[in-house]
């Protein structure tokens, strides 16, 4: 038996900007950044309706900072900005990556290090073992 192909709405646009649920987690979503050219998962920060706007503007991800409750431009005063090649939301459009080009030394953690993802958590062997195991078996 076969299904018909699900019917498209005409009064969609494929090319309009979707609509960021920034409700669904009190107004931040997760913004997730993304080295454009080797796919390295650099930071993640978070975005309210506001930094999200200048994010858009200005073509450089702006946060909202949680500790200091102000906006502010990732690298405005170390000089690695993060300028954006393209942005994509998730399927229930509260969660940004965006895939960016680092400007300045590109040291974006401000640890020092290129990416804030750098202190491994120890997983239990097995589980260790389990996982390498689906991969190479094509699960």
């Amino acid at each position: 038996m076969t299904t018909a192909p699900p019917e498209i709405d005409a009064n969609i646009d494929p090319n309009s900007e979707p609509k960021i649920d920034f409700a669904k987690m009190n107004f931040l979503i997760p913004g997730i950044v993304q080295d454009a050219s080797t796919g390295e998962i650099l930071m993640l920060g978070f975005l309210n309706p506001v930094s999200y706007a200048k994010t858009l503007e200005s073509g450089y991800v702006t946060f909202w900072s949680r500790t200091r409750q102000k906006i502010w431009m990732k690298g405005e005063t170390s000089g690695n900005r993060l300028r954006v090649v393209s942005a994509a939301t998730d399927c229930d459009n509260d969660t940004v990556v965006f895939k960016v080009v680092v400007e300045g030394d590109g040291l974006v953690c401000h640890e020092g290090t290129v990416s804030c993802f750098t202190k491994p958590i120890p997983i239990q062997a097995q589980a260790q073992t389990l996982a390498v195991e689906e991969v190479q078996s094509g699960k």
